[in-house]
């Protein structure tokens, strides 16, 4: 049988090697002698702090004993929160996710723990330890998976905004699995997840799902704002405080999905009747500057679009005054000017315009689709580089047609790049068609860099499927 050693033993060792007395090793580490005595003893147990005194003062590495401190404190003993909490804390911050999933495989058989493991879950969330949380949101997940409890919903909530990342295909599976629980959520709490939601369906491009899912956010949100004001109570206000936008965001909001949903599915009729809707806001109660400030995004974006919807479907003679509305909007966000860049390149691509001029004035936006947005918020997180990657692609058709091959394959492969992060088979597939269709006019460095680009996907896929031995 293995026998466990311990941190306890460790110490009495070092302490004879080191021909060190209790007193002096207290001097070393800050601590008393009485401690260092009852610690060696085993009269006392010891703190996460104490255990980090006693290894920098033993000259190792941060979280050495860590793996020790869960087998001699954690595992086999009733789980003290007390200790607990600062060790998880702790490991977090040392990025030791591994013991992180010991102490929560340990204790998560008790439901007791559920409620405490949580609480630290959201204050490693407010420090940005992303990984750390999402470990012990699982835990609490699935030890109340049979609960049906709001906290299960939440954690839930939390997974997935933790997992959604740039890879699509893994981002399908994260959203279907987050979608069963929206509705277990509180009322209010619902109308955020809704959007988080439709936005990464957005990305996905799986537009029916957006429809779906942005009139399930209107009418639960008209609902909430309806409540609001005929009740008017305190409870209500500090309720609706919660959400990350004005309560009447989510309302127009849904429109504008509706609106998108549309476009993409060719319905630019009924597009732009969403888009008229949430353009007239004057149903809208709240008077304060934030309130204003909201309004005045939806009726920029309800001009912009309405000139969008008109050039693609097929009315060219809006073109200038599109380009001229943007010129005018001069405190435009970067993303707005991004979708509104792929609005004129898919309608130059597939209404045979000449833009050569008029690209001039996109160079900023041009120059930053490979970059990664700032922005935290789900939209521009997840559909902005969607259109990034579209935008590369309609740019290379653009250029590649218009005999400017020299930009056509720099975008061309920029785009690649771009659809491989993403994980998006479509986007990469299309741009290798592209490349097929135009390589006759690739120089030979060309060629070169498109085929090493496509060795280094495949040799990135043939390691993600553990088969990279085989390759050597």
């Amino acid at each position: 049988m293995k026998i466990t050693p311990t941190i306890r033993a460790e110490l009495e060792q070092y302490l004879k090697q080191e021909g060190l007395s209790l007193s002096q090793f207290g001097q070393i580490t800050g601590m008393n002698r009485g401690i260092i005595s009852s610690i060696v003893t085993g009269n006392k147990s010891m703190s996460v702090n104490q255990l980090d005194l006693i290894t920098e003062a033993m000259g190792l590495p941060e979280g050495h004993f860590y793996d020790l401190f869960i087998e001699n404190f954690i595992i086999d003993h009733p789980p003290n929160m007390r200790r607990i909490e600062p060790f998880l804390f702790r490991c977090a911050e040392l990025d030791k996710l591994d013991a992180i999933r010991r102490v929560v495989g340990a204790i998560m058989d008790n439901l007791l723990y559920s409620p405490k493991l949580f609480e630290i879950a959201e204050g490693l969330l407010a420090q940005g330890r992303l990984e750390a949380a999402l470990i012990l949101y699982e835990g609490v997940a699935e030890t109340e998976r049979y609960q049906h409890s709001e906290r299960l919903a939440i954690c839930q909530y939390r997974i997935f905004k933790i997992q959604i990342s740039d890879d699509q295909s893994q981002n399908v599976g994260v959203a279907a699995v987050f979608e069963a629980f929206v509705e277990r959520l509180d009322e209010i709490d619902q109308l955020d997840a809704l959007k988080d939601l439709a936005n990464v369906y957005r990305s996905l491009r799986k537009w029916d799902k957006v429809d779906e899912i942005a009139r399930k956010m209107r009418a639960k949100a008209e609902i909430q704002y309806t409540i609001k004001h005929q009740q008017n109570s305190r409870e209500q206000t500090e309720s609706s405080d919660k959400l990350s936008r004005p309560l009447f965001v989510y309302i127009a909001y849904a429109d504008l999905l509706c609106a998108n949903a549309c476009e993409e599915q060719g319905n630019y009729e009924q597009a732009l009747h969403y888009t008229y809707a949430y353009s007239n806001l004057d149903w809208v109660r709240e008077t304060n500057e934030d309130t204003q400030h909201w309004i005045g995004l939806f009726k920029h974006w309800s001009q912009a679009n309405i000139l969008a919807y008109r050039l693609l479907s097929g009315d060219v003679s809006v073109l200038h005054e599109y380009l001229n509305y943007i010129d005018e909007s001069s405190d435009t966000i970067q993303e707005d000017r991004v979708t509104q860049l792929l609005n004129i390149m898919m309608a130059a691509n597939r209404y045979e315009l000449d833009l050569n001029d008029i690209l001039k004035r996109f160079e900023t936006e041009i120059g930053s689709l490979s970059q990664r947005p700032l922005s935290d918020d789900m939209y521009t997180q997840q559909v902005i580089p969607e259109y990034s990657a579209l935008c590369g692609y309609e740019l290379a058709y653009y250029y590649l047609n218009h005999g400017l091959h020299y930009d056509g394959f720099n975008h061309l492969f920029c785009s690649m790049v771009k659809a491989h992060i993403l994980n998006n088979e479509t986007y990469f597939i299309n741009c290798m068609g592209l490349f097929v269709r135009f390589k006759a006019h690739a120089v030979p460095e060309t060629k070169t860099e498109f085929y090493n680009l496509i060795e280094k996907v495949w040799l990135n896929n043939v390691e993600k499927s553990g088969n990279a031995d085989r390759c050597e």
